[in-house]
């Protein structure tokens, strides 16, 4: 996991404990101080795990001092039932996590679950699966991780590591062709992409050379041509609108990526369960 990725564990489970804490569990209290306890986490339900390095820096954050066991790692499969760790510390410490961590893992696991069952509807094609930032506030890097750890791949990061040129940038450009050669001024090394809605567009897109070029609500047939017309000069990505029901076709008029707001807006949390015994 690199250097921003931890950054952005600390950044989290910092905010998480602050919001739930606050001035302290005053619940917690209630137990004696010395009271010891083990705890095991059981998922209810079939899921891909996600978010170990968050639950342990939960804990890490309570109290030095608790010893977790995992039983599987980020991007394993688990099963209904399965029992995904164990917790051995301070019964305070343990309750005083227990909810933060439990949010970080539900969620996480939720979305890499969303994210394999969809890189599995196309699995017999060459298309990648992209990501949005249609994440949850603060989350931007965990969610983006978690699909990952489902078999699907990262657009952007953010506003910053890539140039996606959409209507509005092209209407106070002037046009498609200026606000590529714009966006190659700014910065070199950094990708291009630009949205188009109708073949004409895609044509000026592919004159300026633009690296990948989304195309937006392209019906079938239009994408197929689009794909002829292309002919690998540039990376093609669908976009808008992308549901289970509709990817596989999308998925096999050969363009190289969909992109899926749903990976990471639309994702159930998984039901999780722990159980302490002192």
């Amino acid at each position: 996991m690199h250097q921003d990725q931890q950054a952005s564990i600390i950044r989290n489970v910092e905010n998480a404990l602050d919001e739930d804490v606050g001035s302290g569990d005053i619940t917690a209290q209630l137990i004696p101080a010395d009271k010891q306890a083990h705890a095991k986490v059981i998922t209810r339900e079939k899921a891909v795990l996600c978010g170990t390095d968050w639950v342990d820096a939960v804990f890490k954050k309570v109290s030095n001092e608790l010893k977790i066991i995992w039983a599987f790692k980020d991007g394993d499969t688990v099963q209904a039932n399965d029992i995904l760790f164990t917790l051995d510390g301070s019964a305070r410490a343990i309750l005083t996590g227990e909810r933060s961590a439990l949010n970080f893992l539900q969620t996480l696991s939720g979305t890499a679950t969303t994210s394999q069952y969809y890189a599995n509807l196309v699995a017999h094609t060459q298309v990648k699966l992209l990501d949005t930032r249609k994440t949850l506030p603060g989350l931007r890097l965990a969610q983006k991780y978690a699909v990952k750890c489902g078999g699907c791949h990262n657009h952007r990061i953010g506003l910053y590591d890539a140039f996606l040129i959409k209507e509005n940038h092209i209407l106070a450009c002037g046009s498609i062709k200026q606000a590529i050669e714009t966006a190659r001024l700014i910065s070199s090394s950094k990708p291009v992409e630009v949205e188009v809605e109708s073949m004409g567009e895609l044509e000026q897109a592919l004159s300026a050379k633009a690296d990948i070029i989304m195309l937006d609500n392209f019906p079938i047939e239009t994408l197929k041509k689009a794909v002829a017309l292309t002919a690998g000069s540039a990376k093609l990505e669908a976009s808008g609108g992308i549901t289970y029901q509709t990817i596989v076709p999308i998925a096999e008029t050969g363009v190289d990526y969909i992109s899926i707001g749903a990976l990471t807006k639309d994702c159930q949390s998984i039901d999780l369960s722990m159980r302490i015994s002192i």
